[in-house]
């Protein structure tokens, strides 16, 4: 501990600092600061510490009541799906955008994917980026950036819409009924947890094969004997996908039909709109920290190793609402992802930036612009949600707009999210919209090569 303490203090003069430890002048400043006396004081003290629930008290009443779940346009969806207590809102958004269109080629009053069946494939397919990403390090230190960032989490069931394509692209998807959900596609932090630990250890013994310059016949063989132990473990949890199907399923009419003998790649190409491919939806962010009307390509954030990485046109806000909307009243809805957990009203299912006043309740100021927020860790998109509605003023400016969440019927506006468009302004992070949608400036911009950012960036 001495030894450490010493090394702190060392770097902090040879960085030029004074490291100064709290002395008794300054904790009786810091302790005057704290007007114990005041009545105000006594009694929000009192409510704090009788409250072990801080939002319920910085609630802002005020604002309750005022904002309604109406919107002027809003994309025809029917039915709320829920990912229960799993990372894969990316996957169910991705699909939610697709349903919509599924239900009416089919004459469905309702449909739902198999998360279930993807969710396999995803996992699987990150399990071996995992290993070639530490077979292509193996010559790197343990404590090398890239290669503890690799270890740090092998595979997680998070994501964002570029995955989706990816592992649908590759393994195609199937009906709901075909691979129903198990306990631990419902649930998945032990599975992820054990498979996690199946990895790192894998992934160490790749290295030190490495190290010992075994063939690189030799290492993909032990590369496969892991990727068995994932597929045996996934298999037990979740099931063996299949490799074809029959889809029985009645229409709005009472009729009972049936695909037979399909492929989940079959199906993928049958459900999916032609033109549905990166080439024509783009994903635009909103990250103030950085250069608008650029691209950038997040390294290695894919899932499987043909597949393509993150990779976005960052736009002011101005742009990206300007096509939302548009987007909308083409009665098209979008992937879109955001920091869900601020200024959020669970049991309204409002979010707006005045919904939690806790600076007045605490009497101190906490208040940050999203640039500032994004580069101290304090925001990040945290949650993918449907982009469904926007309602306007009598200018046709937005004024609120709407999300289709995964998180059940029971839970906001009956599954829905409604969000102000100040909040839009702070919260909102990226959308997946297709590129007709765009102006031209943001079309031009398109044709640029990539900035590169590495994995452990602070936006992801």
């Amino acid at each position: 501990m001495k030894v450490k303490l010493l090394s702190l203090l060392l770097f902090a003069a040879s960085a030029g600092l004074s490291a100064q430890s709290i002395n008794d002048k300054e904790l009786q400043e810091i302790r005057k600061g704290f007007d114990k006396e005041n009545p105000q004081t006594i009694a929000i003290q009192n409510a704090l510490t009788g409250n072990k629930n801080i939002r319920t008290l910085a609630l802002n009443n005020e604002l309750q009541g005022k904002i309604d779940h109406y919107f002027k346009y809003r994309v025809n969806v029917k039915g709320i799906t829920d990912q229960k207590s799993s990372g894969r809102c990316w996957m169910f958004t991705s699909m939610n955008v697709l349903r919509p269109g599924i239900m009416e080629k089919y004459n469905l009053t309702q449909f739902d994917f198999s998360h279930n069946y993807l969710y396999f494939w995803d996992i699987f397919e990150k399990s071996n980026l995992f290993l070639e990403n530490i077979i292509a390090t193996a010559s790197k230190d343990m404590d090398d950036r890239a290669v503890v960032e690799y270890f740090k989490s092998p595979v997680s069931d998070g994501g964002v819409w570029n995955l989706y394509y990816n592992v649908a692209e590759k393994y195609g998807v199937v009906p709901q009924e075909v691979m129903l959900e198990t306990a631990h596609s419902d649930n998945t932090s032990q599975l992820v947890s054990l498979i996690n630990e199946r990895l790192r250890a894998g992934g160490y013994s790749l290295r030190e094969l490495s190290a010992a310059k075994k063939k690189t016949t030799d290492i993909q063989a032990a590369k496969t004997v892991i990727l068995k132990d994932v597929y045996r473990i996934l298999v037990l949890c979740l099931g063996e996908p299949p490799v074809e199907f029959t889809w029985r399923y009645k229409d709005k009419n009472g009729d009972i039909k049936e695909l037979k003998n399909y492929t989940p790649k079959q199906f993928y190409k049958e459900i999916t709109p032609a033109d549905y491919s990166p080439d024509n939806y783009i994903m635009i962010m909103n990250d103030p920290t950085r250069e608008y009307y650029k691209v950038y390509e997040i390294a290695n954030y894919r899932n499987t190793i043909e597949g393509i990485n993150w990779t976005y046109l960052n736009l002011p806000n101005e742009a990206i609402k300007k096509a939302a909307l548009q987007s909308i009243k083409g009665n098209e809805a979008m992937y879109a992802s955001c920091d869900v957990g601020k200024q959020f009203n669970r049991e309204s299912g409002i979010l707006d930036p005045q919904m939690y006043d806790y600076n007045s309740l605490l009497g101190v100021e906490l208040d940050m612009d999203k640039k500032a927020r994004i580069l101290t860790r304090q925001s990040g998109s945290s949650h993918a949600m449907t982009l469904i509605g926007c309602d306007t003023d009598e200018n046709d400016i937005p004024l609120k707009w709407e999300f289709e969440n995964s998180w059940g019927a029971a839970s906001g506006n009956k599954g829905y999210l409604t969000f102000t468009d100040d909040w839009f302004d702070e919260y909102m992070f990226r959308l997946v919209i297709h590129r007709k949608y765009l102006d031209n400036k943001s079309l031009g911009s398109l044709k640029q090569k990539p900035v590169q950012l590495p994995i452990w960036d602070y936006m992801f």
